[in-house]
């Protein structure tokens, strides 16, 4: 999506660690007319699947999820939690994934009154580095009984494999923007083609 790269290129910053800092619209700041075309992008990309829920992880992807959703008709979007609270009763669906970011272990957590067999699942995150959220939630999604019918992300850092991993086991996955490489030195950033 030549929007969002050029949105990564212009502002986007990169950090030690091969972290790729896009808080200026996407995760801090939110930029709710980008959102809305990426949700554009992804409904026709997963023009013709059934989706009746959008799954994603706190907090950066609960903003993008909502307001691509509206592309789905406005189904529902769940947002697994990373901690336990008082507001989460009843069973729930654990995970447990890695945070690239973070660089820790962290749960991820579902009420199991909001995910079930029925439902056919489009998972949205802002990032796709080495796929390990993304597998916590496909985790959530197996012990629900429910189908993934596409994985939505707005970056894929391309060099660290997990949107590579994720296709050789057979998920349809729409990355908006895959960055190929980063160069810390000199602020440069190439996307695939």
């Amino acid at each position: 999506m030549k929007e969002l790269e050029d949105r990564i290129r212009r502002e986007g910053t990169i950090k030690p660690g091969n972290v790729l800092k896009v808080d200026a619209f996407l995760n801090h700041q939110c930029d709710v007319a980008l959102y809305d075309a990426m949700g554009r992008a992804w409904a026709e990309h997963f023009a013709g699947k059934n989706i009746t829920k959008i799954l994603t992880i706190e907090a950066s992807g609960i903003g993008i999820a909502c307001v691509a959703a509206r592309h789905f008709g406005d189904v529902p979007v769940i947002f697994a939690k990373k901690a336990q609270s008082i507001n989460l009763d009843g069973d729930q669906y654990v995970s447990t994934v890695y945070s690239f970011t973070k660089q820790r272990e962290f749960p991820v957590i579902v009420s199991r009154k909001y995910l079930g067999p029925d439902d056919h699942v489009l998972l949205i995150d802002d990032f796709l580095a080495n796929g390990k959220a993304l597998h916590g939630l496909i985790d959530i999604c197996e012990h629900a009984g429910a189908t993934v019918e596409g994985i939505g992300i707005a970056i894929e850092k391309g060099f660290q494999g997990g949107g590579d991993e994720l296709r050789s086991l057979g998920y349809d996955v729409d990355s908006l923007a895959v960055v190929d490489s980063m160069d810390p030195q000199n602020g440069t950033i190439e996307f695939r083609a």
